[in-house]
């Protein structure tokens, strides 16, 4: 439900914008459940009011048969809490209340990621309360309402999950007694979690005397319930079946038009086969539900393990492989999930599944898609098959990580990408210090059960220890997560995070070489001048060689530094090697090699070395915009243009991006479409103003061209200013003499731009010069 005022979204139960507060109009317009037929809660609580002399109020949540739910502050710990308002008239039976506190009791004994933890439960001034987790999200109820089915993969997900969260209730003895899709909630995340274990079974003895409270939702109650028999864990069993039903189908087994006329079909009506309703069901699934809705509960799943492990694999369909006959088994490896409640461990969950890509590479006969293109669906409710179909693969690994203290858990699972099966799933209960221990076991499971082996033997895949000191080992993953982010603030947070790995293990090799990288990194996306970062770089290279002569990403960043600093072409030919050599997988040394080939002016070389890791890695926008430089500096603009607008797809704020479609308008003498594009680009300052400046020139606005000229060349008195931009925008005002001063100067200072001499449309006007042949011999590429 969208707020009228500030168009934020928001559940459609709520009653009050989740962001200003603002009234929104009540009723979801669905079917109400059957506990909502009680008397009215209490009054409304407004924003801002503190109830309990604790909890302030944000939003209201919306209205259940228990009372009002509340979104709170809990003012004392600084958390966001749900508080639930327990209508004055179950609250009026004193036996009911002395349940509730047993029964709650209980309940906070759970603790378990799929299950929302319960808090306290108190009294003000008459109106009794429980306070428990906050979870934002959709309830799973109107996310079928909004979407209809399922797909079937994320279908299996949710009712996993619900399983692995009903078995830690029913290990501790507790049934949950109304178990339906709005008790369920869908977080940020993607991950299910139960509410209100515990509620239901408070006021069950008031239930059977009082004709007016009726405990439990008729649509999704057990035949046992209805006749108000015992319930045990198989009534949870055949309330999950309805819900994995509705999530396959979209709708439920039954319909009816009454509370009774539900309870009667669930004791005397056979549901259809969901299998009959969508034909993307596997029968084998179809089996599954159906054996969950057994009258006799004695036929059902047992328990909720049980029901996990056949949805896992069990009763699971044999699949065949998606490829070509004789193509490599594949696997992408998504970023693990973070569970813990300090948002800042992203950087270990994308560091432990960076680390099974590694390993993984070295399985013979299995192809897995590299980093970026696996990552690319992060935060995003993807359908693995979907995934599976964007990134040609047959497999995917995903998993979660809670980290508390020094205690880890880790879950993983093996999807099949045809059918959402599990083809594997371990959960991990170590100690920190164990981390390096758990990614070989993930790795030879996954490994065992695609029957495929490490090259060279059963132990030659295992993650590779760089440290021992697991403190230094968190500061590199920061340092690489950091990295990636491509604005200056954040890419020199990493080399922060780089310089205390190496304090806290000086031996550390690996941290050395990540170092080095990110000086060359922000050279390319920051107003840092070469003559201050190329030193860093080669000392921090040097001494990662010395440390270890057999790291793959110690050669890489030499033979970086000798390509864009050194213009030593041999030199960086044979440390890109050297790199893949050792680590023959390594993408990012081929694609180095490939742009030593495109600034060398041997386009089709490079574009075939480009295309080699594209297949590897098809989402990662830095090989498609390099193939669009390619083509433009080839003067194939077509080409050009379709893969710059395809790296704009894949991710729009990637720099340079922009700026190479406004010279591929450049070229194409389209200024307009040329000036609009660099206005885009996210690298600002001289770069985007002397290349917007170059465009002026070229299309007859010369005094424009020649401000923006003037401005750039005072202030590189006193900041740096890319001496190869300043030179082509003097050479499309006919001013050689200042940019060749220009040139001079950027060699001097080992300027990374100076790479493009050769090939670059934008020195056509300089070509004929002897200086411009000379400064060609300077940097080896006469």
């Amino acid at each position: 439900m969208k707020c009228p005022k500030c168009l934020a979204d928001n559940t459609g139960t709520a009653r009050f914008c989740s962001e200003c507060g603002t009234p929104l109009a009540s009723g979801s317009g669905g079917r109400p459940s059957f506990t909502e037929t009680m008397d009215s809660p209490p009054e409304r609580l407004s924003r801002g009011t503190v109830f309990a002399g604790r909890y302030e109020i944000i939003e209201e949540l919306g209205t259940g048969g228990m009372g009002r739910v509340y979104r709170a502050e809990d003012t004392k710990v600084k958390e966001q809490i749900a508080l639930k308002l327990i209508r004055p008239e179950i609250a009026a039976d004193g036996k009911t209340i002395d349940r509730f506190r047993n029964e709650l009791k209980t309940a906070r004994r759970i603790r378990h990621k799929n299950v929302t933890g319960m808090y306290d439960y108190g009294e003000d001034r008459g109106t009794h309360y429980i306070a428990m987790e906050y979870v934002p999200g959709e309830d799973l109820k109107s996310l079928i309402r909004r979407v209809g089915e399922l797909p079937v993969a994320k279908s299996l997900a949710v009712a996993g999950q619900i399983c692995d969260g009903l078995s830690e209730a029913h290990a501790l003895g507790i049934v949950h007694r109304d178990l339906k899709p709005s008790n369920i909630m869908i977080d940020k995340e993607g991950n299910a979690r139960i509410m209100d274990f515990g509620i239901a079974r408070s006021i069950e003895a008031k239930a059977v005397t009082d004709t007016d409270l009726i405990i439990g939702t008729p649509e999704y109650m057990s035949p046992e319930q209805a006749e108000c028999r015992d319930v045990d864990r198989r009534s949870d069993i055949y309330s999950l079946g309805i819900i994995l039903y509705e999530m396959l189908t979209g709708r439920l087994p039954f319909e009816a038009e009454s509370a009774v006329g539900f309870l009667l079909k669930h004791k005397t009506e056979k549901p259809k086969d969901p299998v009959e309703l969508n034909a993307l069901i596997p029968e084998s699934l179809g089996r599954i539900v159906m054996r969950c809705l057994e009258k006799d509960r004695e036929k059902r799943w047992p328990d909720a393990l049980e029901l996990l492990a056949a949805l896992r694999a069990g009763e699971g369909p044999k699949t065949e492989k998606l490829g070509p006959a004789g193509e490599k088994t594949s696997i992408a490896v998504l970023p693990f999930k973070n569970m813990s409640a300090d948002p800042e461990q992203d950087y270990f969950c994308e560091g432990l599944a960076e680390e099974l890509i590694n390993v993984l590479t070295q399985v013979g006969g299995l192809r897995v898609v590299a980093r970026t293109s696996a990552f690319s669906f992060h935060g995003k409710d993807t359908d693995i098959r979907e995934i599976g179909r964007k990134l040609n693969v047959e497999n995917v690994l995903e998993g979660s990580v809670r980290k508390a203290g020094q205690k880890l858990r880790i879950t993983a699972q093996l999807i099949n990408v045809a059918d959402g099966y599990h083809l594997w799933s371990e959960r991990f209960d170590r100690e920190m210090t164990d981390v390096f221990a758990i990614q070989d076991e993930i790795a030879q499971a996954v490994a065992a059960r695609m029957k495929t082996d490490f090259e060279g033997g059963p132990t030659a895949g295992l993650a590779k220890r760089y440290t021992d000191n697991i403190e230094a080992y968190h500061l590199y993953l920061k340092g690489i997560y950091w990295r990636r982010m491509l604005t200056v603030d954040r890419v020199s947070k990493s080399i922060e995070y780089f310089n205390r790995a190496i304090e806290k293990d000086p031996g550390y090799a690996l941290a050395y070489a990540g170092l080095a990288y990110v000086y060359q990194i922000l050279f390319f996306y920051s107003p840092s001048p070469s003559k201050n970062l190329y030193p860093r770089a080669l000392e921090a290279a040097r001494k990662a060689l010395e440390l270890d002569d057999n790291l793959a990403e110690a050669h890489e960043a030499m033979g970086v530094i000798k390509c864009y600093w050194e213009w030593d072409w041999e030199g960086a030919r044979s440390e890109l090697r050297k790199a893949l050599e050792l680590n023959p997988n390594y993408i990012w040394a081929r694609f180095h090699l490939a742009n030593l080939h495109l600034y060398n002016g041997r386009f089709d070389e490079a574009l075939a070395e480009l295309k080699s890791i594209h297949d590897r890695d098809p989402l990662n926008p830095a090989f498609v915009r390099a193939m669009a430089e390619c083509h433009l500096q080839a003067d194939r603009l077509e080409a050009a243009e379709s893969f710059a607008k395809e790296t704009l797809e894949i991710d729009p704020f990637l720099p340079p991006t922009w700026i190479i479609l406004g010279h591929i308008y450049l070229r194409r003498s389209l200024f307009g479409e040329a000036l609009e594009a660099m206005k885009k680009d996210t690298v600002k300052g001289s770069f985007q103003e002397l290349n917007m400046g170059i465009v002026h020139a070229r299309m007859g606005r010369t005094e424009e061209a020649r401000k923006i000229l003037s401005t750039w060349l005072e202030r590189s008195r006193t900041e740096y200013v890319s001496g190869y931009y300043l030179a082509a925008l003097c050479f499309a005002l006919g001013r050689k003499a200042t940019g060749f001063d220009c040139l001079e100067r950027a060699y001097d200072e080992h300027d990374g731009w100076l790479i493009g001499l050769k090939i670059d449309f934008l020195m056509d006007d300089a070509r004929d010069d002897p200086r411009y042949r000379a400064l060609l011999e300077k940097i080896n590429m006469a």
